[in-house]
């Protein structure tokens, strides 16, 4: 197990106006964007991303990936919480060959996705994966594992655990002093799981996560 920092780079390339999304109607936002429709996706800024298209941002990350994991072509990788896809499309272009896997919780996401790899996606949810144990060589999860609750994370980690047979890897929000955390708040909108980087460790432990972690902060 170790940290890694595959998507802090394009984290903080990122610029984000935090005092716009602490407006009045915030918490009305969150519950459009916790509907996970089009909102969300595809709407305006204040409820998601505000259009999320694809622009081959995730390309680095994924020969990131493939560099650290030594990935090759025959190998399998489920991401969780993939949305459109478009991460799994840049590791295939990333290792010709690879074969991908992807579950997201929202409907209009799958619908939506980079055609190239949208029958390889899947609705559903972290903690009950459709897969039988010891399927994928790297199962990761990017920004979606802090959308659960506390007490559904023994689930989906234990999931993780099962479906996996050598690498895992996990992504989530934290912060480390009081103006990550009041950045983070004003930022989410989906998150259910507000833990310092020492409480997720105390998780991953907790529910038996045995793999690589990184923490994205919001400073």
């Amino acid at each position: 197990m170790a940290e890694v920092n595959f998507v802090t780079p394009l984290h903080i390339g990122t610029k984000r106006d935090y005092g716009a999304r602490a407006t009045a109607d915030k918490g009305a936002c969150a519950a459009v964007a916790r509907q996970w429709g089009v909102d969300y996706w595809d709407g305006a800024r204040a409820y998601g991303f505000g259009g999320m298209r694809y622009d081959g941002r995730w390309l680095p990350v994924a020969e990131a990936m493939a560099r650290h994991y030594g990935l090759r072509a025959g190998d399998r990788v489920l991401d969780i919480g993939c949305g459109k896809g478009f991460l799994l499309y840049e590791l295939t272009r990333a290792v010709p060959g690879l074969e991908v896997a992807g579950l997201d919780i929202s409907t209009y996401a799958v619908e939506h996705a980079k055609p190239e790899v949208h029958s390889q996606l899947t609705v559903g949810t972290a903690s009950t994966l459709p897969w039988p144990d010891a399927q994928f060589d790297l199962v990761l999860s990017i920004n979606t594992l802090h959308n659960l609750y506390n007490y559904e994370l023994d689930a989906a980690l234990a999931e993780i655990m099962r479906v996996g047979r050598r690498h895992r890897y996990i992504c989530v929000e934290s912060y480390r002093n009081e103006v990550e955390k009041a950045n983070l708040l004003y930022w989410q909108l989906t998150c259910e799981a507000f833990c310092t980087p020492r409480e997720w460790h105390w998780l991953f432990d907790r529910h038996g996560y045995r793999g690589d972690w990184e923490f994205i902060f919001f400073d």
